[in-house]
């Protein structure tokens, strides 16, 4: 007896085999030679002779009214890698590849015939097949980063220079005090065995800070520059005398000595990070600016795209319901691990690494690579 969830494993399986196969052939297609051959023909190799039509269409194996052709077979094995092509260039491999496809269509039928094509999981598989398939096509060649225009790039870099364009930045803590006296006291301490490591030097803040909101945090200031501070509202502005100090600090762990903020506090600081200043020219974020706008491209055409579906649709939500819905948080559920996922999510920009696509029907069953 088949257990049923591998049974429903084995039809979510088949399922994104079958609508792969959708994407790439009429739905009748398959229904016997003479039909027309879906993909161009890639050639063998450097002055291979073309294929004819009719030579695609030639049958290689029949499965009850099922056919699979030269072309057919071609195509899938050409769709590979170049590393798992080069597996398949002798008669007897390509025989495997072939008997893949075969067992492909096999488990198919068998699959269809218990009911497996209703069953809810393949269901919903094949709606998220479909959906991938759906914004591709109206996707794809529309909106590519060739349009992104040079105009719409400077206009950007010039609205966020400051991302390009960064001064030397400094990280430090500090111990604020409200008399010199006492602050020559601490900085003894600071710069002794009590402030060497930066736990140190945060329970010296705890002890003896005044500064509340900086004593919260161990006294850490974060990061500041000259400029960034002096961008900053003027209640969350370091004292002058404290950046310039801070910034003259030359290595991380260095401890300053009294510094005079001129407000009425002392600080004393501790250098514990630094960032060197940063300059980089439009034609250096160039290529970084057009990813991020053809990202933000495709998904604003996405999101209107699917509102303006929303539009046309008549959709009721009861709320009330919404809030019977029952979660179990006590473990993972397993077995449907990619439902939730967003099947419309932006691609990578151009130069980034792409999803690995849904295999196409015989390549996740490939002859060697292990059965399940």
């Amino acid at each position: 007896m088949v257990k049923p969830t591998h049974v429903a494993l084995v039809g979510v399986g088949i399922a994104i085999g079958i609508a792969i196969g959708c994407q790439e052939k009429p739905k009748d297609s398959q229904a016997a030679p003479g039909s027309p051959v879906p993909a161009v023909p890639r050639a063998a190799g450097p002055g291979s002779p073309s294929q004819g039509a009719e030579e695609l269409r030639a049958p290689l194996a029949k499965i009850d009214d099922v056919t699979i052709t030269i072309g057919e077979l071609q195509e899938r094995i050409n769709r590979q890698s170049p590393y798992i092509r080069a597996r398949y260039t002798s008669l007897e491999q390509k025989k495997e590849f072939l008997e893949s496809l075969v067992r492909f269509e096999v488990l198919a039928k068998e699959a269809t015939k218990r009911g497996l094509d209703r069953d809810p999981e393949v269901v919903r598989t094949m709606k998220q097949v479909m959906i991938q398939k759906l914004m591709r096509d109206e996707f794809d060649a529309k909106i590519t980063a060739d349009t992104v225009t040079d105009e719409e790039m400077h206009k950007y870099y010039d609205a966020n220079v400051t991302d390009y364009v960064k001064p030397e930045e400094v990280r430090a803590s500090a111990i604020v005090v409200k008399n010199k006296a006492q602050a020559d006291r601490v900085l003894l301490e600071a710069k002794g065995d009590a402030g060497r490591t930066n736990k140190g030097f945060r329970d010296l803040v705890t002890k003896y800070s005044a500064d509340e909101e900086s004593k919260l945090r161990g006294g850490d200031l974060r990061y500041f520059s000259t400029t960034g501070n002096a961008q900053l509202a003027a209640k969350e502005r370091l004292p002058d005398a404290v950046v310039k100090a801070g910034l003259q600090l030359a290595n991380t762990g260095d401890v300053s000595g009294v510094i005079d903020a001129g407000n009425g506090n002392f600080y004393i600081l501790k250098q514990t990070g630094k960032r060197r200043a940063m300059t980089k020219s439009f034609d250096d974020a160039k290529a970084q600016i057009r990813n991020k706008l053809f990202r933000d491209k495709r998904l604003k055409a996405q999101t209107d795209f699917v509102q303006g579906l929303r539009d046309q649709s008549k959709i009721e939500i009861n709320e009330a319901n919404l809030a019977k819905v029952r979660i179990d948080t006590s473990s993972a559920t397993a077995g449907d691990e990619s439902h939730g996922k967003d099947p419309i999510a932006p691609p990578p920009a151009p130069g980034l690494p792409s999803p690995i696509p849904l295999p196409a029907p015989g390549s996740a069953d490939l002859p060697n690579q292990g059965n399940p």
